[in-house]
Parts: structure tokens; sequence; C-alpha cells
């Protein structure tokens, strides 16, 4: 996504929020932080503006989900996070599953997607989910029993690697797990190397393509 008064360096990649296929929309969400943003942000109503995509690859897990149907899924979701959940949810709901948000709001003052939890009559429990890296005490307690009572099929994670991170450890893969792609994106093609990630044995995996396993995806994974 970019202002077309903006060079091609500009170009911004964004997760959709939700698409109308009969009235021809896309919606997103788009935090305000940096000069490309700020950049789209001087856009006016009606202007045009440059859409390239799409990238594919914004949740890992995909099969997971797919094979997910008419049971209980659990989200776990954070900050902005609360955009690129919508689609996973819509896709839960639509197999017959009952879907359970527990979301943290990370200093938005507002839930911008409650009437979009309505449309899919999410049960949304409020809670504050990390405190200097580790997941709180309340969140631990109410992940651990959904998971204990194995009344769900799928936790999905919406939020900051930490985030995706620390729910892997605490779920050790007893429930199925999806996640939002936090890689960093540039090209969508794997040429620019944006979002090589380096693993042990000098391997690389280019992440806008690549659909990897939830459980996998920190395994290795060469942080200098």
């Amino acid at each position: 996504m970019r202002n077309p008064e903006a060079i091609s360096y500009y170009d911004t990649p964004i997760s959709i929020m939700d698409v109308n296929l009969e009235e021809n929309t896309i919606k997103v969400i788009i935090e305000i932080k940096g000069i490309k943003t700020k950049s789209i942000e001087k856009l006016s109503e009606d202007e045009k503006i440059i859409i390239r995509g799409p990238y594919w690859n914004g949740v890992f897990g995909l099969k997971n989900i797919a094979k997910t149907t008419e049971g209980h899924s659990l989200v776990v979701c954070s900050g902005i996070g609360m955009a690129p959940m919508i689609p996973v949810i819509k896709k839960l709901y639509s197999n017959g599953n009952k879907v359970t948000v527990i979301l943290d709001k990370a200093g938005y003052k507002n839930i911008f997607i409650e009437e979009d939890l309505k449309k899919y009559d999410v049960e949304l429990i409020e809670c504050d989910l990390l405190v200097s890296g580790e997941l709180t005490k309340e969140a631990k307690g109410i992940i651990e029993e959904f998971i204990e009572s194995k009344s769900i099929n799928l936790i999905h994670c919406s939020g900051a690697n930490i985030l995706i991170f620390k729910l892997i450890e605490l779920n050790n893969k007893r429930i199925k797990l999806s996640c939002c792609n936090n890689a960093k994106l540039c090209c969508g093609e794997g040429v620019c190397g944006s979002c090589t990630e380096r693993y042990e044995g000098h391997k690389k995996k280019r992440l806008c393509k690549v659909q990897a396993e939830p459980n996998s995806i920190f395994e290795g994974r060469r942080l200098i």
C-alpha cells in the first residue's frame, strides 16, 4: 500500500482486516508510526492509493485453521493484532466453531474491532497478556484453563513475536496452533531478503513465502 505521490521505497505491507467481494472493498487498519504510514495518512477520502499484492503468507498454520471444525477455538490477541485476526475468526466461525478471544488492548483506548466480533458471536475476555516480556499470571491461568479442559481445538495468536513465543512455550504442543506472520516484508517474492531468518545448520527461510508450522518457527533460529 502506498501514497501515489511517494516513491516505491514507501511501499507499506498492511494486513487485510476484511474483504467484501460484493462491494469490491478491502478494509484495513493502519497504525500511524513512521514515515511510510504517515505518507498514507496524508491521503483524503476518495483519493487514489496504490495497492500491490496479495502477499498470501500473513498467517502460519493455515492447514490447522482449515481443518479446525465444529468445536471451540481460542484466539489470543494484543494491540494492532486485533485487525489481522478478523479473517481467521471469520474462517473459524464459517467452519462451525465457537470462538473465544483473549484480548489485550495494549495501549489502545478502544477495541476497534468490537462490531466485527459481534458478527461472529465471539466470547470476549479482556486481560493484560505481557509484563516485562513474560505472560502475566492472569493470562497464564486463563489460557491454561482452556488447554487443560481440552475443550478447545485450536489456539491462534495475533500479536508480537514475544507473545507468540511465550504462548508456544506454555502450550507445549498440546493444542494445534496458528499465528500471524511478523516477518519484515518488502518485495513479497522472496528475492530482496528482508524476510529472511537464519537457522542452525546455515539454513535460511524466506518467511514471506514459507508456510511454516507455528510450533517450529523459533526452533533453531539464530538471533545474531
